[in-house]
């Protein structure tokens, strides 16, 4: 009798500018997680080390591809099936080490393939990064000539679509940025009670507060500032400390588990 591989994926999926990298880095740090490492490609970004899933420049632009309709993949697309899971597999192979239970993987385009990638890898889980509208337009302004409020339109639109995307996953943890840099180790420990690891020692990274860098970020519009509330966001880069943990996973004890570590936050 076959069995399938003895790991699971981690797929860490946001925007640009979010702080996906530092929370992939996060994941690589905890026991048993191996991570694509010495690549010649940004940030290590597995999307752009296989050929399954079509990658260009035009696939993955900054602020753009996340409200891209042909971006969005879900279930019963045309690379629903067995030989693309074979491929993605044979071209990532490589680059992680032999042994470990788990491979996370970080690829801002992640994020709307979401759906796609489970049904590829049914066990995967999913780690979803959030950072204040306000910041990321502002941090990713020396990228693209879009005026802000479009930014920050196209992030409003890009997370309505996760929203709607979570209610399909069976395992998928939010992380804001600004949680992560007010408390890491609160944070390292919910990643790692979501990926039933059981911690060893601490991180060394140090974590700096990088929404400071813009102390005039572009302000949302009132209604943008409706439409942020479901994150946690407000103007001027507040943040909402009540904000619940937002959470799934098939198994109640890890579920409620990740929900007690991160309500500690609050």
């Amino acid at each position: 009798m076959q069995h399938g591989p003895d790991y699971r994926y981690v797929f860490v999926c946001g925007l640009h500018r979010s702080g996906t990298s530092l929370v992939a880095r996060m994941i690589a740090d905890l026991p048993g997680v191996g991570a694509i490492t010495g690549a010649a490609v940004p940030e290590n970004e597995g999307a752009y080390l296989q050929g399954a899933i079509p990658h260009h420049a035009l696939g993955g632009i900054p602020m753009h591809f996340a409200t891209d309709p042909q971006q969005h993949m879900t279930e019963g697309h045309p690379l629903d099936r067995l030989e693309t899971r074979q491929r993605l597999e044979n071209d990532w192979g490589p680059w992680y080490p032999s042994s470990c239970r788990w491979r996370v993987e970080k690829s801002p385009v992640n994020l709307t393939r979401m759906r796609l990638l489970q049904q590829l890898f049914p066990m995967a889980h999913f780690v979803i990064v959030l950072r204040h509208p306000e910041a990321v337009a502002a941090a990713v302004a020396k990228w693209v000539d879009t005026p802000a409020p479009a930014l920050i339109d196209h992030w409003l639109d890009a997370h309505d679509r996760v929203g709607q995307d979570l209610s399909y996953l069976h395992a998928a943890s939010v992380v804001r940025y600004e949680d992560l840099v007010r408390n890491p180790a609160r944070i390292r420990a919910g990643l790692a009670a979501f990926l039933d690891i059981a911690l060893t020692g601490s991180s060394g990274e140090v974590i700096r507060d990088g929404n400071k860098d813009y102390p005039n970020p572009p302000e949302i519009s009132p209604s943008q500032a409706t439409r942020a509330t479901v994150w946690g966001y407000g103007p001027q880069c507040r943040v909402d400390a009540t904000w619940p943990p937002l959470v799934r996973h098939p198994l109640r004890d890890i579920r409620e588990g990740v929900e007690k570590v991160f309500k500690v936050l609050k």
